[in-house]
């Protein structure tokens, strides 16, 4: 069986985004992999360009990725202030792997980061996971509307 490797990137992702790095930091061609992961398995993250998810790390204050092997098959990642609100982004397991707990220890890792687990208000948005969500303290909310503005 391969090994799992659960990577909590220094703010910004700098090996990941950067060096390519994966587990053991090793030059894996990350970034590649990780478009792979996310143009494969999230409708809603399809045809990102390199440089977007460079610029989209770079900017972002909590990265985890999880590996099997050499191949990339979670990814999440947050933006905060640090004590008021927080937002979860990008929450992908490779759809080969999911039901084996992945999605749980990215959320986990995620909302227990020292950056995150002091934010009065994390919030993030599914298309059709709230159940899952549910499990880590996530409610829907109906008092508020949801705004969008898109370039």
């Amino acid at each position: 069986m391969k090994e799992i490797s659960l990577i909590k990137h220094t703010n910004g992702a700098l090996g990941l985004r950067v060096f390519g790095l994966g587990p053991n930091l090793k030059p894996t061609n990350g970034l590649m992999k990780l478009k792979k992961l996310l143009d494969t398995n999230a409708f809603w993250a399809k045809n990102r360009t390199i440089n977007d998810l460079k610029k989209c790390l770079a900017n972002s204050d909590v990265v985890i990725s999880l590996w099997v092997g050499k191949e990339i098959v979670g990814f999440g990642r947050a933006l905060t202030d640090g004590i008021y609100r927080g937002v979860l982004w990008d929450i992908v397991i490779d759809k080969n792997h999911q039901g084996k707990g992945f999605g749980t220890l990215i959320v986990k890792n995620l909302v227990s980061s020292k950056k995150i687990k002091n934010t009065k208000k994390l919030y993030l948005m599914t298309t059709n996971k709230k159940l899952f969500y549910s499990q880590f303290e996530f409610n829907e909310v109906t008092s508020q509307n949801l705004m969008i503005r898109e370039i």
